[in-house]
């Protein structure tokens, strides 16, 4: 990808989406639309040594949805769109921040120059296998609970044992713990008035100390791995603020496998700090329906296939 001198644009953030955003047919346009775009995919099946495009293009829904390949395909998938919208713009505005959500947090590594793009898509792979493991090693589940305030969700958690994963948007939070927990809490949060409680289809209790097991594995492949220190700040899960050197990176991906995503706080943090225009990049519109009802005031523009890449003024 030809390295572009974007200029400074203060009131804008790129935003990358996590696993559940992924589709079968997710970035076959891009694909076929835009080389740069093409490059990506190739590159990602090279460093894997099999075809990850295929399965995101054919599938099936089964395999493409297993943590293991879930998380390389949706960081390739946005990777995949930041280019065809580079290619398509003849380069992008530099956005005051990056953020990412759980894995998304790896796409905006590449796309801040952190991380080269072989090197994160089979860190990825390997962020997934060792989670599936921790999860098969210690069953638990996850449940998004919509309608109840943070108090009522921490009685919640001191009653069940759970623990709260992600803090997406008011009013939802997701819930992750032993199995029979989740089924206790899910039960609590709705004699407590929840408007809805959703079990996820994952196959561990991700971002709680039940992904301790594979946090040791985390360290030693970064270690491994060269890093850089981001051209633009990074705003994190578990703290909600930016980070911009190598160490702070670093320290951020070992302790977000078991560590709370603070999504609501992440872009609470970038709006006040200016930014107004957020840009979801990758697979789906998960994102964007989280930070409208974060600031309804936010402008949500989306970077995921053919029809939404177009120019962005700066």
């Amino acid at each position: 990808m030809t390295q572009t001198k974007w200029p400074s644009t203060q009131n804008i953030a790129y935003v990358f989406p996590g696993q559940g955003s992924q589709w079968v047919g997710m970035g076959r346009c891009l694909y076929d639309a835009f080389p740069q775009a093409r490059t990506a995919f190739e590159e990602a099946d090279d460093a894997l040594d099999f075809p990850l495009s295929h399965l995101c293009f054919e599938g099936p829904d089964e395999e493409l949805s297993q943590t293991i390949n879930a998380q390389p395909a949706i960081l390739t998938v946005s990777v995949a769109c930041l280019r065809a919208a580079a290619e398509a713009n003849g380069g992008l505005v530099n956005p005051a921040f990056m953020a990412g959500h759980s894995l998304g947090e790896y796409s905006a590594l590449v796309a801040a120059k952190v991380l080269d793009f072989a090197d994160a898509v089979r860190l990825t792979r390997e962020r997934g296998r060792l989670m599936h493991e921790a999860g098969q090693r210690t069953p638990g589940g996850m449940a998004a609970i919509i309608g109840l305030d943070e108090i009522s969700m921490e009685e919640i958690c001191q009653e069940t044992g759970v623990q709260i994963a992600n803090l997406n948007s008011p009013g939802q939070v997701v819930f992750s713990g032993p199995k029979e927990a989740i089924v206790r809490a899910v039960d609590l949060a709705t004699a407590m008035g929840a408007r809805y409680t959703i079990p996820l289809k994952v196959s561990g209790a991700f971002h709680s100390s039940l992904m301790e097991p594979a946090v040791e594995g985390m360290a030693r492949e970064i270690s491994q791995l060269s890093f850089k220190n981001p051209c633009v700040p990074i705003v994190v899960n578990c703290t909600a603020q930016p980070m911009t050197t190598v160490d702070e990176i670093k320290e951020e991906l070992i302790n977000q496998i078991s560590s709370c995503v603070q999504w609501q706080r992440s872009v609470e943090y970038m709006v006040g700090a200016g930014v107004s225009t957020f840009i979801e990049v990758g697979p789906g519109k998960i994102l964007s329906g989280l930070i409208k009802r974060i600031d309804k005031n936010a402008q949500i523009l989306n970077m995921g296939d053919t029809g939404s890449i177009s120019p962005i003024k700066s």
